[in-house]
């Protein structure tokens, strides 16, 4: 019988990095052979065939829009090949849940893609990259997760990278659903509780990168909306308080950018739950809508500003971008 083949495309982060006794901090240093050498004894390494793309060996923070339009490239081609069933990218945990969902909105198709990363460098005890990245290839493999978008495997847990966030600075079992996983990896079997809550695809690589994301807190005036638009801006995520409110003075800023053109997108900047025109008094959810702004559902800002970046670079219609915002399947 013939081994499944995976390719695993590195692009560094702490997965790939062990501690610089110089600095005393950890840095960028192992290829994807040295990473991969780590889980050899492995069940997986043994069933199966592995290639290895070293693409990048870079921090989280320093990925870029260049790159993931690379990445994106380099997948597409890379699943094109008959003989490849699943896709493996290595990633920094600190971007991870924006460089899933950039690839995830880009991308439609049936093989798997699978984004893993690591908490521990090489370096400390209990390094959880080998066998995170031997999850994401046992994961990459089977059957049962065709079809399901982007998926981002630590831990054990198999979430969808449309709705994975990061939720602490340093455990294990940071990456987490507010829907929960949608599956587990249990003694090498993968267990799946539940099928994706909706699929999303932008077809296009142009980007608007003059997206910027502002957080609303009390008594926040709209000095940084007004230097966004004034700067440039031509969409702007805002971070609105509970259901979609902001205060007075930061009301102001938002109209002004309304005013200008630029495309604003309210979400909440609670960790779970959804916006909704709720509330009538100025500033509230509903005045913000009859203003011209969109409502983001139960969307965070890191993601909401990746969708309309790709949006924007496609379309300028509210009604169009209204609608990717609004309906759960919609293609662009």
């Amino acid at each position: 019988m013939c081994k499944k083949k995976v390719c695993i495309i590195f692009t560094g982060g702490t997965i790939a990095m062990h501690l610089d006794e110089k600095l005393g901090a950890a840095v960028p240093s192992m290829t994807g052979e040295q990473v991969l050498a780590m889980m050899s004894s492995s069940k997986v390494s043994q069933e199966v065939d592995v290639e290895v793309n070293n693409f990048c060996n870079i921090p989280g923070p320093h990925i870029t829009i260049d790159k993931l339009l690379e990445l994106k490239k380099l997948i597409q081609d890379t699943l094109s090949r008959e003989e490849i069933s699943g896709i493996v990218v290595t990633a920094g945990t600190d971007t991870l849940e924006e460089t899933s969902y950039f690839i995830d909105l880009t991308i439609c198709h049936t093989k798997p893609i699978v984004f893993v990363g690591a908490m521990r460098n090489v370096s400390e005890l209990g390094y959880d990259g080998a066998s995170n990245l031997a999850a994401g290839i046992e994961v990459a493999v089977s059957e049962k997760v065709k079809e399901k978008g982007v998926l981002v495997v630590l831990n054990d847990h198999i979430d969808l990278a449309s709705e994975v966030v990061k939720t602490d600075t340093s455990a294990l079992d940071t990456f987490k659903s507010p829907y929960g996983p949608i599956g587990v990896i249990d003694t090498h079997e993968i267990i799946i509780y539940r099928h994706s809550a909706y699929s999303q695809h932008i077809d296009t690589n142009a980007v608007e990168r003059r997206v910027d994301l502002i957080k609303a807190a009390l008594d926040m005036d709209d000095r940084f909306i007004r230097s966004s638009v004034d700067s440039g801006a031509q969409g702007l995520i805002i971070e609105a308080m509970g259901r979609g409110n902001v205060p007075l003075k930061m009301l102001e800023g938002i109209k002004y950018a309304l005013s200008k053109g630029v495309v604003v997108v309210i979400v909440s900047r609670s960790s779970e739950g959804r916006v909704f025109e709720s509330y009538g008094y100025e500033g509230g959810g509903k005045d913000l809508v009859d203003a011209g702004a969109i409502m983001g559902g139960d969307m965070k800002g890191l993601k909401a500003r990746i969708k309309l970046m790709l949006a924007l670079g496609k379309t300028k219609d509210l009604n169009v971008l209204k609608a990717l915002f609004k309906e759960q399947d919609y293609t662009l």
